[in-house]
């Protein structure tokens, strides 16, 4: 419910294109590990109270966290026609407060110090979430309890219309996405009318206006009772505890009545039908989709790994043959889309410019024939479930958030009644034949059925008696976080090694940090820096990619790279069994990239295909020419902060330039590395010294960075970049700070107060208040010259003008009349400190946390001195940083939008100069 994607078939997509980019990357023939072995078994004990509430506890008590993970068996499959994208309004209507506590349901959470706060809604089911210290428990079962029981007298016409604004403004933010429409149409055109699949989760304008109070309250009367839900308490908690608390605050809360709901309804599609939409974006994009059966049926395991296998990674037939070898398209995947009813399986393909999409669907329809007609080779579903069981090991170190463990046990609860049916589901795929896995696609990708199901309801009761309602329990006192102790040593070759052990944890995450980044890009192509990242990616001088890859995924590995402001950064993370083979193929990639003309020319074309797709993108426009606008031309901070480059400079680059940029800047004297995890300072020194023994440093000078100083402008500045038909108008705000260690956490808070959360003073003003955007935040991006204050939004296009006004009062608000108070100090203070248990819970929250500190140039044991620093900052600290480094005269605006579309004068904003930008000059 807190700004983040659209839940829906888009995230699925987003996540197997990611997987593309940092799957694993063995020599051909070396024997495959089995890492099923290594999969966890999630213990679980599970009741269920008189009034039909669904219990599952999970113990973990590494972390004095417990997540609070409670989902509602309820979607937008069970609105209708006309009341669509209710189901999704009404998830954020119960932010709103309840009966007995009146307000943003995000704000005593937040005091808490809770982490992984949301909720999200897709076809299927409504969930909501948080992960709250332990001391906080009784404070978040008092509060999803009263929302689940006592919420009908707290929903008023106002609510319902603020957060009506609020749900269609991201409506609007993710139609006006490129692609934003396709996805509306793949369900509407994909199933029969009045399908429960046949829209999408988050409706339509017409029926979001159409949506009245009466209809808020026979939703919440229908559906949101205890039958209707599965609540997991996952952490630091017993099951006498989870019963007695559970059965207080929930046991007195009436059942809810009976329901009548769709079991199955595959809806197979019997022919071909096609449409054609137009969009502003920068390639074609074609996408196939056939109706299957419903999620944890033997079929859809089966499909699934059909999809993986098809279209599921680079070493995939559809990835060799569209991107690789034929090169008609820039990026392919395949993935299944299960949900409870029935699912959908899908191939996307964004075609390379000038190609006709029918050589991309007749490639893809050889291909799916070749998979019908050759049987899978085991060592390919061997990979796939390695890369599976490493992706789960990974997630569900975590016991909250998406993909944790209460969220594994809630999923798999709702779609199969069994809370680790993840493990019968692996176990299943595992151990398939392959010649099953050939009929299955035979059959499956062009035939359906529909089957309904009626069982009885239970008689429920509930108790008289339950918890008391007339105050929020408090928040009790904080359990400490204990972070690892820091060690430091040199290798002979000279690397500077930092280690945090954690005993207990089944993965070692590590960060080789290269002093390079933007930064080093002074004099040379913008883009190289991270063009240089990719290519070493790209295959070694004894691995191709595929064999990198393929290697990786084998080992449950992933190893990815990315570009900062002044640091290029490699990330690792092992299985602990795996650790010495994985980083075998790390080091090859850091220190014998390729650089191959012919994978080159590949990757520079879908790099420019990037590009392009950049330059259609609100925000990432924005991104390009804002760094520019600070820094100046010459400066090495003014390249493109998507680190993708100019589509000049990347037009001429060459791989002889990339490989110098290896040799200058990847290197072992200007690298640190960081490793999280549970392995000993002697066996990791040991490791590395065998592993590096090999890799010295070189004899050219390492090259010095020189960041100059900037003088801020003097001038109010407002930048304009028209995008016709957009639906929104992005605004993005920066102004360049010389950060000081004195500073640094004042500065920190000053942000969160004004920008930097949920419930901070931007975003309550423009999203809660207003209701024009979706979200406005602010964030301060440290580097090691002067570091930008950035501030952004999105805005319905008719309210562009008045929330420029918005923004400029806040801000001259903050500098005069309303300056921090102490009670949003305390309440920062109290969420920095009381979020701490849950967020830094995996060995990769903490390498990012050691990470940000050597960028900073500071000792790592200042980490455990945080709660005693951010304790003693005072008000009067605050206060004076806000004067001190605030400067509107000196912030640059940047506007980007439907310009034709913004009614009002841009000059009575009061800005010295308003220039509008030519984007096919300026991107």
């Amino acid at each position: 419910m807190k700004l983040r994607l659209r839940r829906s078939i888009l995230s699925i997509a987003v996540t197997a294109a990611l997987l593309q980019g940092c799957q694993s990357l063995s020599p051909v023939g070396q024997q495959q590990p089995d890492l099923l072995s290594s999969l966890p078994q999630l213990e679980y004990e599970k009741f269920t109270l008189p009034n039909g509430l669904t219990v599952i506890v999970h113990e973990d008590h590494k972390a004095p966290v417990v997540a609070v993970n409670l989902w509602y068996k309820v979607g937008s499959k069970d609105e209708r026609l006309g009341k669509t994208g209710f189901a999704h309004l009404f998830e954020h209507l119960m932010f709103q407060g309840s009966e007995h506590y009146q307000g943003e349901f995000f704000e005593p959470f937040e005091k808490a110090g809770a982490t992984m706060q949301n909720g999200t809604t897709n076809s299927d089911r409504t969930n909501y979430f948080e992960t709250v210290p332990t001391n906080a428990l009784d404070m978040a079962l008092w509060m999803e309890s009263d929302r689940m029981g006592h919420f009908l007298g707290s929903i008023s016409q106002a609510k319902l219309d603020e957060q009506r604004g609020v749900v269609q403004n991201e409506k609007r933010q993710g139609d006006n996405s490129p692609y934003g429409k396709m996805w509306d149409l793949l369900f509407t055109a994909g199933y029969p009318e009045g399908h429960p699949y046949s829209w999408d989760t988050i409706g339509s304008m017409e029926d979001l206006n159409a949506a009245s109070l009466d209809d808020v309250k026979t939703w919440f009367k229908h559906y949101y009772g205890p039958s209707n839900a599965v609540l997991v308490l996952a952490g630091d908690i017993d099951i006498a505890t989870a019963k007695a608390k559970v059965s207080q605050y929930f046991g007195d809360i009436p059942a809810g009545p009976p329901l009548a709901k769709p079991e199955q309804w595959v809806a197979k599609l019997t022919d071909t039908k096609r449409y054609t939409i137009q969009d502003r974006v920068p390639q074609a994009r074609v996408a196939m989709v056939w109706n299957i059966p419903a999620r944890d049926t033997d079929t859809e395991r089966q499909l699934d790994l059909v999809a993986t296998l098809l279209g599921g990674g680079k070493q995939s037939p559809l990835y060799q043959r569209l991107v690789q070898k034929e090169q008609l398209a820039s990026s392919v995947t395949a993935f299944s889309y299960a949900r409870l009813l029935g699912g959908q399986f899908v191939i996307i393909a964004d075609a390379k410019p000038g190609v006709d999409t029918q050589q991309i669907e007749s490639v893809i329809q050889e291909e799916l024939d070749n998979i019908k007609q050759q049987l899978p080779a085991k060592q390919d579903l061997q990979r796939v479930i390695n890369s599976q069981v490493a992706g789960f090991i990974e997630n569900t170190e975590r016991v909250g958030g998406f993909g944790g463990k209460s969220d594994v046990l809630a999923e798999n609860e709702f779609y199969t009644q069994k809370p680790t049916a993840y493990y019968d589901r692996l176990h299943y795929q595992a151990t398939i034949d392959p010649e099953a896995l050939q009929q299955t696609a035979r059959q499956w990708l062009d035939k359906g059925k529909l089957v309904v199901t009626v069982t009885p309801f239970p008689e429920y009761k509930h108790a008289k008696i339950g918890a008391d309602r007339s105050a929020l329990p408090k928040v009790g006192k904080i359990k400490p976080v204990l972070l690892p102790e820091f060690k430091t040593f040199a290798l002979d070759n000279g690397i500077q090694v930092s280690l945090a052990q954690r005993p207990g944890t089944p993965t070692l995450s590590m960060a080789w940090l290269f002093d390079a980044g933007l930064a080093a890009e002074q004099g040379l192509p913008s883009g190289i820096a991270d063009l240089t990242l990719a290519m070493m990616r790209e295959g070694t001088e004894q691995r191709s990619v595929i064999a990198l890859e393929n290697e990786l995924d084998e080992l449950g590995a992933s190893f990815y790279s990315y570009t900062g402001i002044d640091t290029s950064v490699f990330q690792l993370s092992a299985i602990r069994d795996q650790f010495e083979p994985s980083l075998a193929v790390a080091l090859d990639v850091l220190q014998n990239p390729a650089f191959n003309q012919e994978d080159f020319k590949r990757k520079q074309s879908n790099w420019l295909d990037r590009i392009a797709q950049e330059k259609a993108e609100p925000h990432s426009m924005a991104m390009r020419i804002l760094p520019e606008l600070l820094y100046g031309k010459q400066h090495p901070y003014s390249t493109p902060w998507t680190a993708s480059g100019r589509e000049d400079d990347i037009k001429k680059v060459t791989p002889a330039q990339l490989k110098q940029f290896h040799q200058t800047w990847i290197r072992p004297d200007n690298s640190q590395l960081v490793v999280v995890g549970d392995i000993s300072e002697a066996e990791l020194k040991t490791t590395l010294e065998r592993q590096f023994a090999k890799w010295q440093k070189p004899e050219q000078v390492l090259p010095q960075k020189q960041i100059p100083q900037v003088q801020p402008t003097k001038q109010r500045k407002l930048y304009l970049i028209d995008k016709p038909d957009a639906d929104q108008s992005v605004i993005y705000i920066g102004q360049l700070m010389s950060i000081n260690d004195k500073s640094e956490i004042p500065l920190r808070i000053m942000n969160d107060i004004f920008g930097g959360q949920f419930s901070a003073r931007l975003n309550t003003n423009l999203r809660e208040d207003k209701h024009w955007s979706y979200g406005a935040y602010s964030y301060l991006q440290e580097a090691e010259g002067q570091s930008p204050l950035m501030m952004v939004t999105s805005v319905q296009t008719d309210k562009t003008i008045p929330a420029l006004k918005e923004i400029q009062k806040e801000i001259k608000g903050y500098l005069g009349k309303k300056p921090a108070t102490q009670s949003e100090l305390d309440k920062i203070k109290q969420n920095w400190l009381r979020s701490r248990a849950g967020e830094l819970q995996t060995n990769d929250a903490v390498l990012s946390l050691m990470v940000g500190q050597i960028q900073k140039d500071k000792p790592l044991d200042e980490l455990h001195q945080f709660d005693q620093q951010v304790q003693r900052v005072p008000l009067k600290a605050v206060q004076q940083v806000t004067q001190q480094f605030l400067h509107p005269q000196e912030m640059i605006w940047v506007v980007v939008g439907d310009l034709k579309k913004v009614k009002g004068q841009w000059q009575k904003l009061g800005f010295d100069e308003v220039e509008t930008l030519d984007p096919k000059k300026s991107l």
